[in-house]
């Protein structure tokens, strides 16, 4: 069993039993041998049974599955009809391979079925899941929008027994457009079922679970019965002193570049299975290399590698012991890679949930505490490792908050639902969301989808047009399924095998180097032999040596959150993160707080004026705020620049009255920052929008609001350095 299934340890869960399916709890006891549920188990059972929504909130390895399987198979086993009455979805297809044995054994037990749907299951899988449609289907949004548009499924005779959804990792979910787009699908779901459908979400980590509940429950909140379900479970806001430090083995040190972090790693807990995380692809790729070096057993993955490469490397560090995993977040959402000792973070991930997501991948083991390693590489990595550990010493965690106005995801689901029905009826269209936020404001973008060519209307019946047919419709619409552009990758190939994908970027090269490209990919150096342009594709040979290059596109990331960046000022304050520090680290902090001295203040935040006129606003409140706070001085900043996490440029010509005077008109109104005609590429389906509404989604989520008004609430003052 996996560790996340969690056997009870609690003889005194063995009366709720009582209210499972006999069969089912026959298993519990004499298959898994459990003497009974855990805390969360038990109390998830009497509500889910009566079919009310729910979110389950535990620590990784808290038993949420079998918390939300159990009761709901237990409601199917009195049921009757064809076809899947669950659907379990996940973010991610490795998620789904590594559950699906699981779920089928525990739908065995009451003589059910259970399949797995997502797109690397062959064809000839899908047809036999159609013509012996399951009990209980895995997969993930995009295939169910798949499956929905698709003219080889009949779906209205596929989901007619649907009556219930668990959704994994549903904070993964909530916080991006595939959540809106679950959502969409989830409405159109229980219109073709023709019932409401109960829905589950799992979630180890989020900071406002009410509020994600009712996003779960979409137009249902406040109608249909629902709870948060978090035993032992206290979260608590950023000015909160908990009583104690959270559980766990947490270490803080400083290694000044990624060669010492592989010295540092490749030296400690030998004859240990260690997992460590590193936040871009690229220095996967760089301490892979030189972990192996280092004569370490090293495995890699991220998104970049293929499929099987990835899978090959998850088998054999699952199997082996005196070994590291070096991964991305891939490996964050609960996969099973055996049995861990250690975890290692480069730097710092971008949130607590994700630390908190990973740490739990450790402890696990009776005698075990979960563990975790922090190495810094660089002075920005090192108090962003600071401040989160700041926050998650006093307990807390990010609110999961719904990217705003996905105006995109309306105009792909009108289109989708043009798919998938054969007559729309345009007046008509807004019930199959009804009540469900962004719908609400679809009119404009129906409108323009008509008048653009993307949607015919023939007798006041809406069908795909011919621009759909022209930007979309590629491989049979393939395109509508997915909700993310990606940028633009040429797969490497070694003879016939595929090893990964790597940016164009590396291929082109650079005129001043000479001889063959070399690259870093799967943490080995290969020789570039020849690149097919048209096709997307390079060849490449095995070299020995180094000299390869790593490189991806990031996606725009824009850096850190206002929390997050605040809870770095703290730090450098004063304040001293909750765990273990080497003498490496507490150096560093030293000198990071004497670096910073007149960029932080305790009373707010602080203006300076460098020698050379330079004028800079220190708000250490994140590149969102920052970007908006400039947007909304208009003049009073420096239109020439690229705020980041800590400051931003003003005007030179400000002084302390000049600039009293823009900060309370800036006050009065804080201002969406603007966005290129460029930016809006990166936008899925934004050619299917106006192009000012697709600026204004845009804008949206770019700025932090909140962020840049609590800025201009807080006082300042002016320095000259």
């Amino acid at each position: 069993m996996n560790a996340e299934s969690g056997s009870g340890e609690e003889s005194a869960g063995t009366s709720s039993l009582d209210l499972l399916h006999p069969t089912l709890a026959h298993h519990i006891v004499h298959t898994l041998g459990w003497p009974g549920l855990r805390p969360l188990q038990r109390e998830a059972l009497p509500p889910l049974v009566d079919g009310e929504d729910a979110i389950l909130l535990a620590p990784t390895a808290g038993g949420k599955t079998e918390a939300a399987l159990f009761p709901l198979l237990t409601s199917m086993a009195g049921r009757t009809g064809e076809g899947p009455s669950l659907l379990y979805v996940c973010p991610i297809k490795a998620l789904l391979n590594n559950l699906l044995p699981r779920v089928q054994a525990y739908s065995g037990w009451l003589g059910r079925t259970s399949e797995l749907w997502h797109g690397d299951v062959s064809s000839a899988a899908r047809r036999r899941i159609l013509r012996n449609r399951p009990d209980v289907l895995l997969t993930t949004p995009e295939s169910l929008e798949s499956m929905l548009v698709s003219t080889k499924v009949d779906h209205r005779a596929l989901f007619q027994n649907l009556h219930s959804i668990v959704v994994d990792e549903v904070h993964a979910f909530a916080g991006d457009d595939r959540g809106w787009h679950l959502l969409a699908v989830l409405e159109r779901l229980g219109r073709v079922a023709g019932r409401p459908i109960q829905r589950v979400g799992l979630s180890a980590t989020v900071g406002n679970p009410d509020e994600l509940l009712a996003w779960l429950q979409g137009p249902g909140a406040g109608s249909r019965p629902g709870r948060v379900i978090a035993p032992g479970v206290h979260l608590r806001g950023p000015g909160a002193l908990p009583d104690e430090p959270p559980p766990g083995d947490v270490q803080l040190d400083y290694v000044g570049s990624l060669h010492n972090a592989a010295k540092v790693i490749a030296s400690l807990h030998r004859g240990e299975k260690r997992l460590v995380f590193c936040d871009s692809r690229k220095y996967v790729e760089e301490l892979g290399h030189s972990l192996r070096e280092f004569g370490v057993t090293t495995f890699l993955s991220h998104a970049s590698l293929a499929l099987d490469e990835r899978r090959r490397a998850e088998a054999a560090f699952a199997e082996a012991r005196d070994c590291v995993i070096v991964a991305t977040s891939t490996l964050e959402l609960g996969i099973d890679v055996g049995d861990l000792d250690r975890v290692v973070q480069i730097n710092a991930p971008g949130k607590v949930a994700s630390f908190l997501q990973r740490i739990g991948r450790t402890g696990r083991r009776q005698g075990t505490v979960r563990n975790c390693l922090f190495l810094a590489v660089d002075q920005s990595g090192f108090l962003d490792a600071a401040g989160l550990l700041h926050l998650w010493g006093r307990h807390w965690v990010e609110p999961v908050r719904p990217t705003p106005e996905p105006r995109h995801i309306v105009a792909q689901q009108l289109l989708a639902l043009c798919l998938q029905e054969p007559e729309v009826a345009q007046n008509l269209w807004p019930e199959w969301w009804e009540g469900l936020g962004p719908f609400q404001q679809g009119a404009p973008i129906a409108a323009h989808l008509v008048k653009e060519g993307f949607i015919d209307l023939d007798g006041g019946l809406m069908m795909i047009g011919p621009e759909a047919e022209k930007r979309f419709g590629h491989r049979h619409f393939t395109e509508l399924t997915s909700v993310f552009t990606a940028p633009p990758q040429f797969t490497a190939l070694n003879g016939r095998t595929e090893i990964g994908s790597v940016d164009p970027a590396l291929l082109a090269g650079d005129e001043r180097e000479e001889g063959p490209r070399r690259l870093l990919l799967a943490g080995r150096t290969w020789m570039v032999t020849w690149v097919d342009w048209r096709r997307q594709r390079c060849f490449v040979e095995p070299v020995d040596g180094g000299g390869g290059k790593a490189k991806w596109d990031s996606g725009g990331h824009l850096g850190s959150f206002f929390h997050l960046t605040r809870a770095v000022r703290e730090v450098l304050l004063g304040t001293d993160p909750a765990v273990r520090m080497t003498q490496r680290a507490t150096d560093a902090l030293a000198k990071a707080r004497e670096e910073h001295m007149d960029l932080v203040h305790p009373g707010g935040s602080v203006i300076v004026r460098a020698d050379n006129g330079d004028l800079r606003w220190w708000t250490w409140a994140g590149a969102r705020a920052n970007i908006t706070l400039a947007t909304t001085l208009g003049d009073a900043a420096d239109p020439k620049q690229q705020p980041n996490d800590a400051c931003l440029r003003l005007n030179a010509e400000l002084d302390p009255r000049t600039w009293s005077a823009a900060k309370s008109a800036a006050q009065e109104r804080v201002v969406l920052p603007e966005v290129s005609v460029r930016a809006l590429d990166g936008l899925k389906f934004n050619a299917a929008l106006p192009q000012h509404l697709a600026e204004r989604t845009l804008s949206a989520r770019l700025a932090d609001v909140e962020g840049a008004a609590a800025l201009l609430k807080e006082p300042t003052r002016f320095l000259r350095l």
